[in-house]
């Protein structure tokens, strides 16, 4: 039998502001009736088939779709229309339902949410039904592609997305259903049958006919994800009669060499069982893996456990181990009993290259006994970096025994790993500095890192530096630098820094050695939405769009550059690896994970963990990671030098930086955390007599201030000084430094801003500017300093006073803009200019649109919610 379950969130009840959802969606009301008409009249479904749930709370959600899926046994259809949201790694997809709430907190914000990843695995993952069809009309659809791409059991579910990826999209008219639905319905109730690619092509056609944009103004684009042997026809022909309708329970044969539509299986038994467990468990181990060849880019492939994580829970994984398929028959036909399976905990971006040498290793001289059995077996999975030091941290009893849903490490991370391979030293520093006194967790250590691969700045071919001496011995900061001046419009990107290390590294390069120059390292950024959650994601992203890949540098470890994308190679734009000198490096370090109770084989663990260490740190794995990109930890050369010259890579680049240090990996991840609050912004309006004749109207000195400030919030902090040198000092405060309401703040510059009969004194005011900024703390809050000036500063910025300046601008740390009323202000070798450019900020004069420009600015540092 089919199942159709049509969801529709039109109301919320939580709509205001701190936690609420943005707003109802009313045209979804119309969602459910037009679908439903349409999958009637197309011959879809039939009327019993369809169930509708019209702004359901979350627990009644659940409840039905796991209803939908355990009757469906032909084709299951769930549809899904509401408010979507991402989290921050954009990796997950959360469908909101009439409960949901944004909750700020450490982890999950989403409550009263599905998390897409969970529908697949605890609802779809357990349904008897061949074909399975997911619908998502809501913002962000496109995220749900990467939990798809990541599910085992793909081979028999479609997601059909109604956007692209990282994209919000208009509910349209309240009296019509919303635009993609409204599309879809339109052709699955014209009858005939489609198959599922003609329909995206279609629904494609029709949206830009219709010239529907996403809200970021690009063209809105559905999207499809689907196993290339699933074959799904939405709706039927007309039938002749006398027509018999097969029993959807029994398979149906298939003729040699044809794929079927999806697996024909009896239905499983029911989720958390043992033998439900085991079955999943065989199927994965049993199935073979194609490995890459030596120079072939192995797949990026991300499959986090928490995916998986309710099949797995269910053997109660609490420090003992996970085993293999019984029965595995040696070289001579022995039967060999089940491995001891050990459990390896690495970095996103670490994982193919540890899954690589794991597999490697099951099947070396090491690990096969003298009857060709195996040893031990050895599974490989990987988490968010963060989320990883924080359980290991603070919260490995939660580990053992979840509480609650807030703090739940077995869904959010993994299984208790046996074995954990961060990509840098740091991190068990980190973990061991503040480690709870009752950790149920012990880490061993090994004292040397097995492998070594610098972050670096890859940076397209045309725009890169030609000499070797260029791409090296400079900060990230001068590098970047150096490159815009090549190419104004030059970008630089780097991955999430809260999911991977490699972006955590980066992140204190960009802040510098003390983490003082949050705001200026941010905004050397050019990133649109969240950030790919990993290297090799942010990589194989860039194609996508050919003007982006030609001049955009990205920021990731230089053994992406050999081995790590899983996009098309010839798709990429080459890339020249350039080596910043205050960037440290990814040095895996192999740390032996023990667990209090955990001791009913350890004897048996220690020897199994032992070996897969020697052979990981000896030849073996030596060979592996020098065939993905690797540097050896102790003489930073590369492990494979052949051909790295033509990828971009140089055999011995020189300085590299030293190892991370723990408190700049945490100093950086906390600024990095905070960045997105409110922000402070120090103006500085020039007041003196020669500001007479730009001081009226819109475009005049406290016009351009006023109507800066909406960029700005009421938790944002931000203060107006008046500099004029009357006698009392370079400058009057017209605003005191705190948070404001926008209304009160513009009042205040139009009754207290006045020109003054004096000279301003920018080099005193600048440097008061620079002590009172680096006086109010570098929390990693957004810091911006204005200056708004007719540019005409005299003696007062030149030698010794400009080179004063200049130090203090680019030892500070905060960005500042510097808005130049007249041509020519920021010029090169102008003044102005200097000062931008050495701050890491933005000269603006007649030559831009100073109003307009101004206020991005301002609003890429506040909150501009007030």
């Amino acid at each position: 039998m089919d199942r159709a379950l049509l969801i529709g969130v039109s109301e919320y009840d939580f709509t205001e502001p701190p936690d609420g959802v943005p707003n109802d969606l009313p045209a979804v009301r119309h969602n459910l009736t037009a679908l439903r008409e349409a999958l009637v009249r197309g011959r879809v479904f039939a009327e019993q088939e369809i169930r509708t749930l019209p702004s359901p709370y979350l627990a009644d959600t659940g409840r039905v779709l796991q209803r939908a899926a355990k009757e469906a046994r032909g084709l299951l259809l769930v549809y899904f229309a509401g408010h979507g949201a991402i989290p921050s790694g954009g990796d997950e997809l959360y469908l909101q339902m009439r409960d949901a709430r944004v909750i700020a907190g450490e982890h999950t914000v989403f409550s009263g949410a599905e998390k897409f990843g969970d529908l697949m695995a605890t609802v779809l993952a357990t349904s008897a039904a061949r074909r399975i069809v997911v619908v998502l009309d809501c913002c962000f659809a496109g995220n749900a592609a990467r939990v798809w791409e990541h599910f085992e059991d793909k081979r028999r579910v479609a997601v059909l997305m109604s956007v692209q990826a990282n994209h919000r999209i208009d509910a349209g008219d309240r009296h019509t259903p919303t635009p993609f639905t409204a599309e879809l319905a339109a052709l699955l109730g014209e009858g005939g049958g489609i198959e599922l690619p003609d329909l995206l092509a279609a629904l494609r056609r029709r949206m830009a006919e219709r010239g529907h944009r996403t809200l970021r103004e690009d063209r809105w684009e559905p999207q499809l994800r689907a196993d290339a042997g699933l074959k799904v026809r939405l709706g039927k022909g007309e039938e002749p009669q006398g027509a018999q309708h097969p029993d959807p329970l029994v398979p149906r044969p298939v003729p040699p060499g044809q794929v079927s539509g999806g697996p024909d299986r009896p239905p499983r038994p029911p989720r958390g069982g043992r033998p439900a467990v085991l079955a999943a468990w065989r199927r994965t181990r049993a199935e073979p893996r194609e490995r890459p060849g030596p120079e072939e880019p192995p797949p990026v492939r991300r499959p986090v456990l928490r995916f998986a994580l309710p099949v797995l829970l269910a053997l109660g994984l609490l420090g003992f181990g996970l085993y293999g398929p019984p029965g595995l028959a040696g070289g001579d036909g022995t039967h060999c009993v089940p491995p001891l399976e050990l459990r390896v905990l690495t970095d996103p971006d670490l994982e193919p290259t540890v899954r690589a040498a794991a597999d490697a290793y099951l099947t070396s001289e090491g690990n096969t006994t003298d009857a060709g059995c195996r040893r031990t077996g050895v599974t490989v999975y990987s988490a968010g970096s963060s989320d990883v030091v924080g359980a290991l941290r603070g919260h490995t009893g939660d580990w053992q025994e979840p509480r609650d849903d807030d703090v739940n490490p077995q869904r959010d991370v993994g299984p208790q790993p046996d074995v954990w391979i961060p990509a840098s030293r740091a991190d068990v520093d980190r973990v061991l500095d503040e480690q709870d006194t009752d950790a149920v967790a012990a880490l061993e250590r090994e004292a040397s890192p097995f492998a070594y691969s610098p972050v670096v700045l890859a940076v397209p071919q045309q725009i890169a530096v030609d000499s070797l001496e260029g791409r090296t011995a400079q900060s990230l900061t001068e590098m970047v630098r150096d490159l815009t001046a090549r190419a104004p419009d030059a970008a630089v990107r780097r991955p999430d820094p809260e999911f991977t290390d490699s972006g955590l590294l980066a992140t204190v390069g960009l802040y510098g050695a003390e983490g003082r120059a949050v705001a200026r390292g941010e905004r050397l950024l050019d990133q649109d939405g969240p950030p790919s959650p990993t290297a090799g994601e942010l990589l194989c992203a860039l194609p996508d769009d050919d003007a982006v890949d030609d001049r955009t540098a990205a920021l990731v470890p230089e053994f992406l550059m050999r081995s790590g994308v899983g996009c098309d190679s010839t798709t990429r734009n080459r890339r020249m690896a350039h080596y910043p000198d205050d960037v440290p490096g990814m040095e895996p370090v192999f740390v032996r994970v023990r667990w209090s109770g955990g001791d009913r084989d350890e004897a048996d663990r220690d020897a199994s963990v032992a070996a897969f260490h020697d052979w990981l740190s000896g030849e073996g794995g030596r060979a592996v990671f020098a065939r993905y990109g690797f540097r050896s930890a102790d003489t930073r050369e590369l492990l494979q030098p052949e051909g790295a010259s033509d990828l971009g890579m140089m055999y011995a680049p020189a300085p590299l930086d030293e190892s991370a240090g723990r408190d700049a990996m945490d100093r950086a991840l906390r600024d990095y955390q905070a960045y997105g609050g409110p922000g402070r912004v120090l103006f500085l309006l020039d007041s003196s007599g020669s500001m007479a004749d730009l001081w009226q109207g819109p475009s005049g000195g406290p016009g351009l201030l006023r109507q800066s400030l909406g960029g700005l919030g009421t938790a944002d902090e931000y203060g107006v000084w008046a500099v004029a040198d009357t006698g009392d000092g370079p400058y009057e405060t017209l605003l005191g430094f705190g948070t404001h309401r926008t209304h009160d703040a513009q009042r205040a510059v139009d009754t207290r801003a006045r020109v003054r009969d004096a000279a301003a004194d920018p080099h005193a005011a600048l440097l008061a500017a620079f002590e009172e900024m680096e006086r109010r703390g570098s929390d990693g809050r957004p810091q911006l300093i204005v200056h708004i000036t007719d540019g005409e500063h005299g003696e007062r910025l030149t030698g010794g006073r400009l080179t004063e300046v200049l130090d203090g601008a680019g030892a500070g740390g905060v960005p500042v803009t510097v808005a130049v009323l007249g041509s020519g202000g920021c010029d090169t070798g102008r003044p102005d200019r200097r000062i931008a450019d050495a701050s890491g900020g933005r000269c603006l004069d007649a030559g831009d649109d100073v109003g307009a420009a101004l206020h991005d600015e301002i609003a890429r540092t506040g909150t501009g919610e007030g």
